[in-house]
């Protein structure tokens, strides 16, 4: 438990080395931890026998600094991080962020922009005769032609640019050890068309059952072939019935094998059985650590996939919508390890998932034919088969809490309360109020209007607020004051400025206001982003109104904000535009005076603040992540993903 992975020539030494089996290379600082995708992979291939080291954040300007572990005797890994690289630089407004909490002491600029390209073609400048595999969220989410929002283009595979052998796509465990027995094997090449979860590059098209999406000349040259492409692409992501699907890039074909089989319950326990040290790795001691550990050092993760199906997240594309959980046994020894560690203080921070109290698959069917094509599972409204019991959650969460040496068991990962009331569950609010709550619950309507929340695969306002009076209800009987912090996003495709109104006017009756706003990032991989580019809903050809300009999503925000003196003259505008003049004035309804008159009011005491602006505009994507200011990373490096580097749980609905 106090060894690390292979990261200098002399580790390789002290284990009698002489050469390594995989040289990993990441955008990350290095992590020993289960919520950081190259430890995992790490330690996975490591368990099986392989000799594997890791080169985090090498100077990509020196090709050397790629060599530093000599020559991979079977392969190159590379992965950009746990998030997108240019998610992880830019904000939606495409500003630099001042902090990137996966680098030692949050310090900006330690990996390229489109890390996953970048470090490929220097690993390729390296050692051109090594097979390059690339995964990891960046690589997951840009395998297809995809709209790259940061520079407002229409992009080839990542596949095809980065010129590497193969792309790990989805959680990587199964497919990386497949890959490393047929390298170690002598049968690579001719093994590539039977890994699932992969995608690589053909002269011609696979001769077994397929679907050819439209090529990538055809999407970028026009925007309803790019929302054909993406639905083709949507409805073969199951396990179960997906076919593989073929996309022409010039004169060859990248091609995506179906997706691979849910881990096991065992096999999910032997992932993070593993035996990690839980820490960062001793040579960033000097810059105070990596900031990005914080809170899942002493988190569990006890579950993957979410079936929640919301159009702007990326978990659906990576990691599908069949939950897998672990054993309550692996959870109990893993809380124990942590008890042992010298610096706990009695607090598990989180207990979940992309979802939290998802912890079983959505229905008995999906064990055997998948997920239904064509139908979500929760919302916006609850399939008459949802499974919604909690008796498992509830249970595991109870004996976490009588574990000696355990003071408070939290649940921050993202709560769907639809599904809690859908079990018409009023005990497991009171109990999550009672023990697993401080202070503060995080859920996420997002909007309140129903075209909006139809769009975004979110349920409505009126289960919002019948949660919260659940919510209020069991507080009040236990005698606490605890807030319910409800996170909502402006310009959302369809979200219109009438939309936008709705949501002030909701906002001023529930006597909230929000002090950080999120507005929508168009990320790889989501069926918004193609809703944002195309203008397409892909999933039934209609159309789809887009805020787009920069002053239609500055008035979209500034009306969720309609109290603060600077966006007065948005918000008037706003309104006048919307022909909504009753919202001026005096009156108790009104959002703004005539004129502005100073400071307008403070934000009351349950206002929900979104704590950290540069984090929580992360996890539009949901590679966040599912986060807020210092919350689960999203684990999405060569395994993972969940949405943003700071709140696992609002990554992840």
């Amino acid at each position: 438990m106090d060894r690390f992975l292979v990261t200098e020539p002399s580790d390789m030494k002290e284990r009698g080395w002489a050469e390594l089996d995989f040289v990993l290379i990441s955008g990350d600082a290095y992590v020993d931890h289960p919520s950081f995708a190259p430890a995992v992979i790490g330690r996975y291939l490591e368990s099986k026998g392989y000799r594997v080291g890791i080169i985090d954040q090498p100077d990509w300007n020196d090709v050397e600094a790629f060599k530093k572990l000599g020559k991979p005797r079977l392969a190159s890994l590379v992965t950009a991080g746990n998030l997108d690289s240019m998610l992880n630089k830019f904000t939606a407004a495409k500003k630099i962020r001042r902090q990137d909490d996966y680098s030692p002491g949050g310090e900006a600029g330690h990996r390229p922009d489109r890390a996953t390209l970048v470090y490929a073609n220097r690993m390729k400048e390296a050692y051109s005769d090594v097979p390059l595999i690339i995964g990891g969220i960046e690589a997951s989410l840009r395998r297809f032609g995809h709209y790259d929002y940061w520079s407002d283009t229409v992009r080839r595979s990542i596949l095809v640019d980065s010129k590497a052998d193969v792309l790990i796509y989805g959680m990587g465990e199964l497919q990386i050890v497949e890959l490393a027995d047929a390298l170690d094997q002598d049968r690579f090449k001719e093994s590539l068309p039977s890994i699932r979860g992969i995608c690589y590059m053909a002269k011609e098209i696979p001769t077994i059952d397929y679907v050819e999406c439209p090529s990538f000349e055809e999407i970028k040259a026009d925007k309803m072939a790019f929302a054909d492409a993406f639905r083709m692409q949507y409805d073969e992501q199951d396990p179960f019935y997906g076919r593989i699907v073929v996309q022409k890039h010039g004169d060859r074909y990248l091609v995506q094998n179906t997706p691979a089989l849910p881990l096991t319950q065992e096999e999910m326990d032997g992932v993070y059985n593993l035996p990690y040290t839980r820490k960062w790795h001793p040579k960033y001691d000097d810059k105070g650590g990596v900031p990005a550990l914080s809170e899942v050092q002493f988190s569990l993760v006890s579950q993957r996939g979410c079936f929640g199906s919301c159009s702007f997240c990326a978990i659906t594309n990576h990691q599908g919508r069949i939950i897998q959980n672990r054993s309550h046994e692996s959870l109990l020894d893993e809380a124990q390890t942590m008890i042992n560690m010298d610096n706990f203080k009695g607090y598990i921070h989180d207990v979940g998932g992309p979802t939290a109290n998802f912890r079983h698959l959505a229905c008995d069917k999906q064990a055997v034919y998948g997920a239904c094509k064509g139908r979500t599972c929760a919302a916006p409204e609850p399939c008459e088969n949802l499974n919604t019991n909690h008796d498992d959650y509830i249970a595991l969460l109870r004996k976490l809490r009588k574990l000696k040496g355990v003071k408070k068991v939290f649940v921050r990962s993202g709560l769907r309360y639809d599904y809690v009331l859908a079990d018409n569950n009023k005990d497991f609010v009171r109990e999550l109020c009672e023990f697993h709550v401080s202070g503060q619950l995080k859920v996420a309507p997002e909007h309140v209007s129903k075209r909006v929340t139809n769009m975004m695969g979110k349920a409505g306002k009126e289960e919002f607020l019948t949660f919260k009076s659940w919510f209020e209800e069991a507080n009040k009987k236990l005698g606490k004051k605890q807030y319910l912090v409800p996170y909502f996003m402006s310009s959302h495709p369809g979200c219109a400025l009438e939309d936008a109104v709705e949501l002030a006017e909701f906002l001023r009756d529930q006597h909230m206001y929000p002090e950080q706003v999120q507005d929508f990032i168009p990320t790889p991989g989501s069926l918004s982003t193609c809703m944002y580019y195309t203008g397409i809903n892909p999933l039934d050809g209609k159309p789809v109104y887009v805020a787009k300009k920069g002053r239609d999503k500055a008035k979209q925000r500034a009306l969720m904000q309609y109290k603060n003196i600077e966006n007065y003259d948005l918000v008037k505008e706003a309104l006048i535009e919307a022909n909504r003049r009753d919202l001026i004035g005096f009156g108790p309804e009104c959002l703004i005076p005539p004129r502005p008159i100073g400071r307008i009011n403070r934000p009351s005491q349950s206002s929900g603040s979104r704590n950290s602006g540069k984090n929580n505009d992360r996890r539009n994507g949901r590679q966040s992540s599912e986060k807020s200011s210092k919350g689960r990373p999203s684990r999405n490096g060569m395994t993972k993903s969940r949405p943003s580097n700071s709140n696992r749980g609002r990554g992840s609905r």
